[in-house]
């Protein structure tokens, strides 16, 4: 078998979204490395470092349309990546291996989707790779150890920016009464309602781009995407949150914890962090008006 590899350069902060957009495209597998070359594959939690500057390289059916590829990841300069197919035997057996299972907790385990066992109580299955979220990531399993701990029954959960739909579901898993999953990709909507009907959640969810939420109240908020975004949705998630609610936010650089956090505190407070490596994740409560 042949391989279409990418080679993409980028800066560290955008990590997170290259690695979101390669899973929609397809990639079988994403290596990282330094500029002294230093690869670490795709992903034990808690051990990548994080570089300023990082070439991630993606591993496709060698049939994969290049142009479909560059297409999801929006504008790149010419310079910063390139295409090649290589063989089989010039790829290490690691690099493309399937993804493991994911051990959480006592309460939840994520499986790849040929593996899940209904009889299972801890099992969510999964598509792996038809979107971000496998609970690979840091930032994934950041917001998964958080559910694992905390999630109580009966809650109404907002996951945005849901891409595999794992939070989302994994909340459900965890006792949540009901589910909205949004993003603003197709293939991350059609990767959520496909995994949702794979563990018979499809009635529990709600799946929609970020136009068609409605102005409904979240007992519970949780966003994985980046800083900036995570900045301008603030005063729109807590316009969605009654006095009391939660809000989990990562997909964040542990430099950016600051900055979150004093934007989110004219509407949250008793905040918290958690980190594995240089990942972090933030989490709040939602202050009364009288609070202020």
């Amino acid at each position: 078998m042949a391989w279409l590899e990418l080679t993409l350069r980028l800066p560290a902060e955008d990590l997170p979204r290259a690695e979101a957009l390669l899973l929609l495209a397809g990639a079988s597998s994403i290596a990282i490395s330094d500029d002294g070359d230093s690869p670490i594959l795709e992903p034990e939690p808690g051990t990548i470092p994080l570089w300023p500057a990082i070439t991630a390289r993606a591993l496709f059916n060698e049939a994969a349309d290049p142009k479909r590829i560059l297409g999801l990841l929006g504008p790149v300069d010419d310079s910063n990546f390139s295409f090649k197919h290589i063989s089989d035997a010039a790829v290490s057996g690691s690099a493309h291996d399937p993804i493991s299972p994911v051990d959480i907790g006592p309460r939840l385990a994520i499986v790849p989707a040929d593996s899940l066992d209904s009889a299972d109580q801890r099992a969510l299955g999964l598509h792996m790779g038809l979107a971000f979220g496998t609970g690979q990531h840091p930032t994934t399993r950041l917001c998964l150890d958080w559910l694992e701990r905390e999630m109580r029954d009966g809650l109404r959960v907002l996951d945005y920016g849901a891409g595999s739909g794992v939070l989302a579901l994994a909340a459900l898993k965890l006792g949540a009464n009901h589910a909205t999953a949004i993003d603003n990709e197709p293939q991350a909507l059609a990767a959520t309602d496909s995994n949702a009907k794979l563990n018979g959640l499809q009635d529990s969810i709600t799946i929609g781009s970020p136009e068609s939420l409605a102005t409904d109240r979240f007992d519970l908020i949780v966003a994985n995407i980046l800083a900036r975004p995570l900045i301008d949705l603030a005063d729109r998630f807590a316009q969605y949150q009654p006095t009391g609610g939660r809000i989990v936010l990562s997909g964040i650089l542990t430099s950016q914890l600051d900055e979150l956090e004093s934007i989110y505190q004219s509407n949250y407070q008793d905040f918290s962090r958690q980190t594995i490596s240089d990942w972090g994740l933030l989490t709040g409560t939602r202050r009364s008006r009288y609070d202020r």
